[in-house]
């Protein structure tokens, strides 16, 4: 058998890198332009770097317990209102607030305008301590038949956090930074693209970044195809979008058996996909 996995859904995604910071009116103008532009192009799915609504502590905005919540919850329901309006999902960056705990979210609408699930960040460490509670919940989800995961700057240091989604056979994961320095460091931005590349061909999954420009990128944004082959690259700190044409790949013989090998490894009892049917 040549291949165990026909080509069947396809879906255009966007992701958008802009300046957040602490000025959440001035962001929200960034995400409305996102949209539009977006919407010209026909994205299903729009994606932004992490904590896109509200900037991210300290680095963008300075004190987390200063973030006006009335106000960021207010252009959350405009954005839900634009989702529905231009049929489109979308998985925006902010910072939850529950009691009198803070959680680094990825809030995913879908195209209704509903608020389907929130991805909160689960590994946590220095500023994600001081300021966030762990996240519970897998980040999975379906959408148009596409299982797609995602994931929160720091966890793309983690395999274990990737093999998650593997073993749940999700197909495309997308990763929001928020990782910016004050001063260049191309060094760290290879390393942290190099990283995103090894989580792609490790689990034969397509990956998409999104990062903040507020600050010298040391992220990418990038897609990232299954074999770790770099498809596209937004220009490092520039206001930029990327739109892919997405396409479950064909998985043959050689990939077949990277799958089943790892399967193996993990104990898994996750089937491969066979003419959209998972099979032992």
């Amino acid at each position: 058998m040549s291949g165990i996995r026909e080509e069947r859904h396809r879906m255009r995604v966007g992701v958008f890198q802009f300046p957040g910071s602490s000025n959440i009116t001035e962001n929200y103008k960034y995400i409305i332009r996102a949209i539009e532009e977006a919407a010209e192009n026909k994205v299903r799915i729009l994606v932004f770097q992490e904590c896109a609504a509200c900037g991210y502590p300290p680095v963008e905005t300075p004190e987390i317990e200063n973030i006006d919540f009335e106000l960021l919850n207010s252009v959350i329901i405009k954005v839900r209102l634009l989702a529905k309006e231009n049929d489109m999902y979308i998985a925006l960056g902010t910072i939850r607030k529950e009691s009198s705990k803070y959680y680094n979210s990825l809030l995913l609408i879908n195209s209704d305008g509903d608020v389907i699930g929130n991805y909160d960040k689960r590994i946590l460490w220095g500023w994600d301590l001081d300021n966030f509670t762990k996240g519970n919940t897998q980040g999975i989800y379906e959408i148009d038949n596409i299982k797609v995961g995602f994931r929160i700057c720091y966890e793309v240091k983690f395999p274990e956090s990737f093999r998650e989604l593997f073993k749940s056979n999700v197909e495309l994961c997308f990763v929001s930074f928020c990782d910016v320095l004050e001063n260049d460091s191309t060094e760290r931005y290879n390393i942290i693209k190099s990283a995103l590349v090894t989580r792609a061909l490790e689990n034969t999954m397509n990956v998409i970044s999104v990062n903040s420009i507020s600050k010298y990128q040391t992220a990418p944004t990038v897609v990232i195809n299954f074999n770790g082959n770099i498809v596209d690259e937004a220009p490092r700190n520039q206001e930029y979008m990327i739109v892919y044409d997405y396409k479950s790949p064909v998985i043959n013989f050689k990939t077949k058996g990277q799958i089943q090998n790892s399967l193996e490894l993990l104990g898994s009892t996750r089937g491969l996909v066979q003419d959209g049917m998972e099979v032992s």
